[in-house]
């Protein structure tokens, strides 16, 4: 970590985009160490204490839980114990081709500042109330940009890339589902989701993707799946070319795609996709990210990573308090008759109880990750490429592409509560759309 990045630096990098945990911004200076880089810049609450701002690493319960993962259960701050998280946890699982751990390098607290002031106005207002860049980091991550190919020429440099957040491509089957949550098991997390989402104004229309849609194997309902994201991108579907956004939104997303926005996006596909009539190329586009999918494979590794919450949160949640050593909150609350079920997770062994929670955590890390699939046009006579080639048949145009999993965040085991009561809000605002008879009115 040679490297220091100071406030001089800050005017070099423009914002990306962001999630609930990281800013992502990219390199427009000329530098050689960092043409074809982002930086990761860790956020904080906004009404976060002091302490939350500090440099503590994992949690005691969290020493324990990644024990076997040395590296992690030491790192002396939690920014890089997630960089472990993702070196020694997600890459096996997922595939070293297909993960970049980055690597970490210093800054300094005017840089941070000076980053957080330039970035302010392009941030949404709903991310900016909610955090703010850590200023007490002293170190952040630099990672290659996915949404661009390492080019040597400017003629090389044309590349389209498209981010995608499949979400949980399975319905749970866990025994330890209550059968008031029955619907659980045949209605996606996803789908429940959007419900919350609208009732808390944070979108104004529910979404047609389906998850199941995505993961099933099935080319023409991987088709169906790629076209409802391009009609409601939110924060699940966006474009760069060239490493620019052309379409979805910034850390917020953009809530459907109206005529306005569908034919800006035809547009910037001039010089990419070819067709001979006006209105095609957004489709041969998605038809191109649907191959691509399809024949890379990614999807099937990582389901089985997703499957790996076997419990549901709804008995994950039972074996966090065995671990913390606390009375099950949960028991209590749901009386002597129905906590009884939950009896055999309460006498398992301290061993399980871990595994348990961290093939939890893991899965939760795999649900709420994006891919990211760049193209290239791939000239004709060019054979030789150590990338993937796809083939577009209703243009007759080959590409390279490479594709990548980022935000591989580690979750915190603190917030094991959270998710079982975001997960009650979720299937009670459900219910509540359904029995109402607004749930297709709101949809597109």
């Amino acid at each position: 970590m040679a490297i220091v990045l100071d406030v001089k630096d800050a005017r070099e990098w423009s914002y990306r985009g962001e999630g609930a945990v990281n800013l992502v911004l990219s390199y427009r200076g000329t530098s050689p160490h960092f043409l074809g880089k982002v930086l990761r810049i860790q956020k904080v609450p906004t009404n976060g204490s002091e302490n939350e701002n500090g440099h503590p690493g994992l949690t005691m319960h969290e020493i324990i839980l990644w024990k076997d993962v040395k590296e992690l259960a030491s790192a002396p701050t939690r920014e890089i114990a997630e960089h472990f998280f993702v070196q020694h946890v997600m890459c096996p699982l997922l595939g070293s081709e297909h993960v970049d751990a980055g690597i970490r390098i210093l800054v300094s607290r005017e840089f941070l500042e000076e980053v957080e002031k330039n970035v302010l106005r392009k941030r949404p207002t709903w991310r900016v109330d909610a955090a703010k860049v850590n200023l007490r980091s002293d170190s952040i991550l630099l990672m290659s940009d996915h949404s661009i190919f390492p080019h040597v020429t400017p003629q090389e440099e044309l590349c389209i890339c498209v981010e995608i957040k499949p979400k949980c491509g399975f319905l749970p089957v866990s025994e330890f589902i209550i059968e008031s949550n029955a619907l659980k098991r045949r209605t996606t997390r996803f789908k429940m989701h959007q419900a919350l989402k609208f009732h808390q104004g944070k979108i104004s229309y529910i979404s047609g993707y389906d998850p199941l849609d995505m993961f099933s194997r099935s080319k023409d309902r991987l088709d169906k799946a790629i076209k409802d994201l391009f009609m409601t991108p939110q924060n699940n579907f966006r474009v760069f070319v060239n490493g620019g956004l052309i379409f979805g939104g910034f850390g917020g997303g953009a809530e459907s795609t109206n005529s306005k926005a569908g034919q800006a996006f035809e547009d910037a596909l001039k010089n990419i996709i070819f067709a001979k009539e006006e209105g095609m190329r957004t489709e041969f586009f998605l038809e191109l990210i649907s191959e691509a999918v399809f024949s890379s494979g990614l999807l099937n590794r990582l389901l089985e990573v997703q499957k790996l919450d076997i419990f549901d949160i709804e008995g994950a949640i039972h074996v966090y308090y065995n671990v913390i050593s606390q009375p099950c909150m949960v028991c209590r609350d749901l009386g002597n008759d129905l906590s009884k079920r939950f009896n055999t997770l309460h006498s398992i062994s301290m061993e399980e109880s871990w595994k348990i929670l961290r093939d939890y955590l893991i899965a939760a890390t795999a649900k709420d990750l994006s891919m990211m699939i760049s193209f290239r046009p791939r000239e004709d006579g060019k054979r030789e490429s150590s990338y993937s080639l796809v083939s577009l048949k209703s243009t007759n145009q080959n590409f390279d592409y490479k594709a990548s999993f980022i935000d591989l965040d580690l979750k915190p085991l603190k917030k094991m509560e959270y998710y079982y009561e975001l997960d009650k809000k979720i299937v009670s605002s459900y219910v509540k759309m359904v029995n109402s008879g607004k749930g297709m009115a709101c949809s597109y």
